[in-house]
């Protein structure tokens, strides 16, 4: 597990980073209690981790779940109940890996896929723009369209350009020029500057320009929700009392366990499509095992919510950071998760320290490797089968959230696929008889013939002229709906009218009981 610490040291650092004020973030617009954010990530980092058969992996709260979240906590009452469910989805999810149902992850289509990462790279570019502005009025967890302070993407960053805070803007202009610097040019020039990543010395400049700020040496300032939020505990007894059990008694309401059963399921499809879109994004590409996947994630949930934790979940942002940074292993992912637990026993007030507007600029980069301008070309060019559930997954993630977005960019991808049904139920061969001239239509019928198909074989059959032969082959047909058999049937009888004769060629008479 070691033989790539000197990649994964580095990639875990950046991803720490990356993950802590999501941690927070998600807690905030869930909200949860802000250790909670932080609970989730150090089990989704060490839990998860160590079950997980996911090398690049990352997993933590996830903001597609926020709204989810903060309705249960609202409609079950309380926070420990709401910990139960959180405990009773990762028993539902340890289930769902036994029995075997993670392969339902290999029915989302390539271009949905594709559309989701570049979805989530440009909403966490759209997300990310006030912060380095210096308006910071909205969570970092608060990831879809519509705000729950009644703001949405949009007006965020225009009323960030109309507020924004010019310490901010140096920190931010300032780390964009170092990540794009070190990523095209330096990292090319010496093993060192691979060792030490770009985002790590975005951070310490951001700390220490911050304390510039604060000693007056430069007469900029930021805000207090300008940096990050960590709960500092002030003995080790206050960091053990910011931990929550689950009310246990509340296992008899069935409200519990709608909430459970509802976080699992989608907990549950967030990891499996964010399993393959890293499977995609590994240079390597490895293929992660779904069910070991989703009993780990079901682990990784029981311990969350046993300890106070919000609902985990493989996470596409940490993730890609963990890519794009140079992660190897999933020694990577456990590493960051041991960060967030010695960083929020020890260091809470130095990192409290780090201007959002330098992981601002971090995860500015992150997303425009997720969705670079040339995707959009390689897309189109693949065709409209391709690139349209591509973009309507797109659109559909900045229009309204993740999972929403996969849903429509799902379809489209079935629409496509229905489509072609109709169009490939059969093909016909014309000849001529040499024997008495006549025309013969050869018609054949596909392997799988659906309801579906009854309407393009109507009309295709339909328009075959009179005074002619029509040959309906079966000998590749291997299953044929009962629909279109009789289609076929009242045809047979209909023809005679036309003067048309009908031949089949292997057709096996239905067994009717």
């Amino acid at each position: 597990m070691f033989k790539e610490i000197k990649n994964d040291l580095p990639a875990s650092i950046v991803v720490f980073f990356v993950a802590l004020p999501l941690c927070l973030g998600i807690a905030l617009a869930s909200g949860a209690p802000l250790f909670s954010g932080i609970i989730a990530g150090i089990v989704g980092g060490i839990v998860v981790g160590i079950a997980s058969g996911s090398t690049l992996g990352v997993s933590g709260p996830a903001a597609g779940l926020a709204v989810i979240v903060l309705t249960a906590i609202g409609s079950l009452g309380s926070w420990s109940a709401f910990l139960l469910a959180v405990v009773l989805a990762g028993v539902i999810q340890l289930i769902l890996g036994f029995a075997k149902a993670g392969f339902i992850a290999y029915f989302f289509p390539y271009s949905v896929i594709k559309g989701m990462l570049t979805g989530i790279g440009l909403l966490i570019i759209l997300k990310q723009i006030p912060h380095a502005l210096g308006y910071d009025k909205d969570t970092e967890g608060d990831l879809e369209f519509f705000q729950l302070d009644g703001e949405n993407t949009f007006s965020s960053i225009t009323n960030a350009f109309e507020v924004f805070t010019d310490g901010a803007v140096l920190i931010s202009v300032l780390s964009l020029i170092i990540l794009i610097f070190w990523d095209t040019v330096l990292i090319k020039k010496h093993k060192l500057f691979q060792l030490i990543q770009g985002p790590i010395v975005v951070v310490l400049l951001g700390i220490m320009m911050n304390m510039l700020f604060q000693s007056g040496v430069i007469n900029f300032s930021l805000g207090a929700d300008q940096v990050v939020k960590l709960p500092v505990p002030d003995s080790f007894s206050g960091f053990l009392n910011q931990f929550t059990l689950p009310d246990f008694s509340a296992i008899n309401q069935l409200k519990v366990w709608e909430v459970a059963f509802v976080m699992a399921i989608i907990a549950s499809l967030e990891t499996l499509l964010c399993v393959e879109a890293t499977d995609k994004l590994d240079p390597d590409k490895r293929v992660t095992p779904t069910n070991r996947e989703l009993k780990a994630q079901g682990l990784g949930n029981i311990v969350s919510g046993l300890l106070g934790g919000l609902p985990v979940t493989q996470v596409i942002v940490r993730s890609s950071a963990n890519i794009a940074f140079g992660g190897k292993t999933k020694l990577s992912a456990i590493l960051h998760g041991i960060f967030l637990l010695i960083s929020a026993m020890t260091i809470a007030d130095l990192l409290n320290m780090i201007p959002l507007a330098s992981l601002a600029a971090i995860l500015l980069i992150v997303g425009y490797k997720l969705a670079k301008p040339a995707l959009f070309k390689q897309m189109y060019q693949l065709g409209w089968q391709q690139f349209l559930p591509f973009i309507s997954t797109v659109i559909g993630i900045l229009a309204t959230d993740l999972l929403m977005g996969i849903s429509i960019g799902m379809f489209f991808g079935i629409f496509n696929t229905l489509y072609h049904s109709y169009h490939n139920s059969y093909y016909m061969k014309d000849i001529i008889s040499s024997e008495q001239g006549q025309k013969v239509h050869h018609f054949v019928l596909a392997e799988e013939v659906s309801f579906f198909n009854k309407a393009s074989i109507l009309q295709a059959l339909n328009k075959i002229p009179g005074n002619s032969k029509v040959i309906i082959d079966f000998s590749n047909n291997k299953s044929i709906d009962f629909d279109v058999l009789e289609i076929i049937k009242n045809y047979e009888s209909n023809a005679k009218t036309k003067n048309i004769t009908v031949e089949k060629i292997d057709f096996i008479e239905p067994v009717t009981a």
